[in-house]
């Protein structure tokens, strides 16, 4: 009896870590279906990996993080810069997300150049024609 009860729960056990394992490996986070916690929070944690030496592209940051909350574009005569803003910080339950609760990712011809206080500077300094 003790050997069959040993059983089950080992079986049980297995059962548990194949699909703990599954929804880990296969389940892809979506922001458009997160609360508005969930995303800041996705967006914090991604913002805060990102690194210089692994580029990142626009399509992928996109494909990732889902929509900006804000947007700003620039065009010189050979490059063209973007500016996204994802919220990481809630500020004021007011319904409206501003750039001081955002985090800027900016981008040089869809290529990802810089992000936080240093894309919010770069993006300023850039003078458009």
């Amino acid at each position: 009896m003790t050997k069959k009860i040993f059983r089950y729960i080992l079986l049980g056990l297995g059962v548990y870590a194949v699909l703990a394992a599954s929804v880990m490996l296969f389940y892809k986070d979506d922001p458009a279906t997160m609360n508005w916690q969930d995303r800041q929070s996705y967006n914090k944690r991604f913002i805060s990996n990102l690194k210089l030496k692994n580029p990142r592209y626009f399509d992928t940051v996109i494909e990732t993080l889902g929509s900006p909350d804000l947007t700003f574009a620039k065009k010189t005569p050979t490059d063209t810069y973007q500016i996204l803003y994802y919220r990481t910080q809630h500020m004021k339950s007011d319904g409206i997300t501003t750039v001081d609760e955002c985090t800027g990712l900016m981008f040089k011809n869809n290529l990802l150049i810089a992000w936080g206080p240093g894309a919010d500077k770069a993006y300023e300094n850039i003078s458009h024609e």
